[in-house]
């Protein structure tokens, strides 16, 4: 997988609501209405990410959720990160 370049990131992150580039990352925080709702988010971005066979980091702070993309394996960001923070959109 090749990394993108700056203006492709630039590009990509632009159509992409709610996410933040950080060093070789993209972030999104999402704050749902309680624990619950939170660990039920996981559980629907687990399925996607491994669906996808790409895995976000995950941290949960009771209602929010922290994602953060990164192909690793690639040294940086790839289709692959901003693909899933689409599909990951898509969960409303």
């Amino acid at each position: 997988m090749d990394l993108l370049t700056e203006e492709q990131i630039a590009e990509r992150l632009g159509g992409l609501s709610g996410w933040e580039r950080s060093g070789d990352s993209i972030e999104h925080v999402a704050t749902l209405k309680d624990f619950k709702a939170a660990m039920l988010y996981v559980g629907a971005v687990a399925y996607l990410a491994e669906a996808a066979n790409h895995h976000p980091d995950i941290s949960v702070a009771w209602n929010k959720v922290t994602l953060t993309l990164s192909t690793h394996s690639a040294g940086g960001l790839t289709s692959n990160d901003f693909d899933l923070a689409g599909r990951i959109n898509a969960l409303g």
